[in-house]
């Protein structure tokens, strides 16, 4: 088992954290999981479907409804689309089928995004956001200049968008990067300087211009019309990406992977040579158990069991032969030398000393599907890694779901301004088709939830407008705004962000 980085971290600064992580050292202390798994418990039965949270959920009009209207949809003005806890108000904009300030389409299938301090506007949040068109080579909905394409056949990229949020209004919104495919989710890279887009895909050539598969900087001072033109990380690794998450402190990258169902996924982390430069190389590396290679952490999980983590090199991280069948795929070369086996990791999020992730499939309770490799797939996981050397840390299950009522398919994650968890549903279950009394008409409802400190889950919203999924959820730097996206189905008006503002303090987010 060729283990490891013996090089130490960089200098980590004093962290204080907040005060909900500071005094129990994490999201969620470990007294908090005994609680969490009880109230876990109750939703499963029935009894206790919305938790205490904000308290019970009703259908919400958008507050600007005459904007909406304007902008060419007037069936969405009045529409209640999501039900939210009362009190709680949002605002819908950059709706799919629309105009971009900077005179293009709005693009179809609104998925990851973070919201940073914009870099001149003192009230302004900077939203960054991703969209996951997976059209064919030579179609799609992302323009922009064909010189600053990556590859002159894609058409997935990424949208910015500069939101007031003194005024609640959009400022403007305008395409930040193109000419990539699948941009699914990313993370806030070091310094928060970009936003780091993945393509969840690893197409190559033919029938694609270029091959696919990586990570791109999207700089955060990109304004309208100074694109530049896309440049992958190839050394940060070409698989099927999800999201990544960033030590602040170190400039270390940890990385997810979402190869589809069946066919195992891993956890990485990408040590770079120079934390702010990213394309200057480094060393990518998957993690595994010690003592257990080869780990299945897809099932059979103890909730709150540590497990010793350690870090395998991974030889070529940008294989030619890339496909899930491949020898020389990237988590095959991991798997091999006893790397660890999730199914279908997704979001994940840096805080407080911890890297969050999410599997959206894996667990003991299941929701009917079963993969071709025999996989039953669960209603999701959510796991933290602590580092505690620069060759190891501990792995542990945060929580997982008992049942659909709880959460179901989980997939972007952010972490609260007091501590707690946002988790996005993807519900895209083939077999249960559960239905939701808030959003009539509609099998596989996608939800946010909600998991406090104290360690309660409970529902926070609800898609009433359609199945898509959420996507997206981040906090204004203020805490005042929680964005988030719908991601749609291609349809005009399908698809859109929203900033939520209401009463936070009334509850434990």
């Amino acid at each position: 088992m060729p283990m490891n980085d013996a090089r130490p971290f960089l200098t980590r600064r004093a962290f204080l954290g907040r005060s909900a992580l500071a005094t129990g050292g994490t999201v969620l202390s470990l007294s908090a999981l005994g609680r969490l798994d009880a109230r876990l418990a109750l939703a499963a039965s029935g009894r206790d479907r919305h938790g205490n949270g904000y308290g019970p959920l009703a259908p919400v009009t958008p507050s600007n409804g005459g904007d909406i209207a304007a902008a060419g949809f007037p069936d969405l003005a009045a529409f209640p689309i999501l039900a939210l806890p009362h009190g709680f108000h949002y605002r819908a904009f950059s709706i799919i089928g629309g105009v971009l300030s900077d005179g293009n389409p709005v693009p179809v299938n609104h998925d990851g995004m973070a919201a940073f301090a914009h870099p001149t506007e003192l009230e302004v949040v900077r939203l960054i956001r991703n969209q996951e068109d997976r059209s064919a080579p030579g179609l799609g909905s992302v323009l922009g200049p064909a010189e600053t394409r990556y590859d002159p056949l894609g058409r997935g990229g990424n949208v910015t968008l500069d939101y007031d949020e003194r005024r609640h209004g959009l400022v403007q919104d305008y395409v930040s990067l193109n000419g990539t495919i699948v941009n699914c989710a990313g993370g806030i890279g070091f310094g928060s300087q970009a936003w780091l887009t993945c393509e969840e895909t690893t197409a190559g050539t033919p029938p694609w211009g270029q091959p696919h598969g990586y990570v791109f900087a999207v700089p955060l001072n990109v304004e309208p019309g100074e694109l530049q033109k896309a440049v992958p990380i190839k050394s940060m690794g070409r698989f099927a990406h999800e999201a990544v998450g960033v030590d602040q402190d170190t400039g270390v990258v940890y990385l997810t992977e979402d190869a589809g169902s069946g066919v195992g996924s891993g956890f990485y982390r990408y040590l770079p040579d120079d934390p702010a430069d990213l394309l200057a190389g480094g060393r990518l590396q998957m993690i595994g158990i010690a003592g257990h290679p080869q780990y299945d952490a897809r099932e059979g999980q103890t909730t709150g069991a540590v497990l010793t983590a350690v870090w395998l090199d991974i030889a070529d991280p940008d294989p030619a032969a890339a496909g899930n069948s491949s020898p020389t795929r990237t988590f095959n070369q991991g798997y091999v030398n006893g790397g660890a086996k999730f199914n279908r990791l997704e979001g994940c999020w840096w805080d407080a000393g911890s890297i969050f992730f999410v599997s959206t499939s894996g667990g003991d309770a299941k929701n009917g599907d079963v993969n071709a490799d025999g996989f039953h797939e669960g209603y999701g996981q959510i796991w933290q890694y602590t580092p505690d050397g620069p060759s190891s840390g501990k792995l542990r299950l945060l929580f997982e779901s008992p049942g659909q009522a709880v959460l179901d398919s989980p997939d972007n994650i952010t972490i609260t301004p007091r501590g707690g968890l946002m988790l996005c549903e993807d519900d895209a279950g083939g077999t249960d088709n559960d239905t939701h009394p808030l959003a009539p008409g509609i099998v596989n409802v996608n939800r946010l939830i909600g998991v406090s400190p104290a360690g309660e889950a409970f529902e926070f919203a609800v898609n009433r407008l359609n199945s898509a999924e959420f996507a997206g959820a981040c906090f204004s730097p203020s805490g005042r705004t929680l964005f988030a996206n719908i991601f749609g189905n291609g349809l005009r008006g399908s698809g859109m962000t929203v900033a939520i503002t209401g009463p936070w303090s009334a509850g434990p987010l």
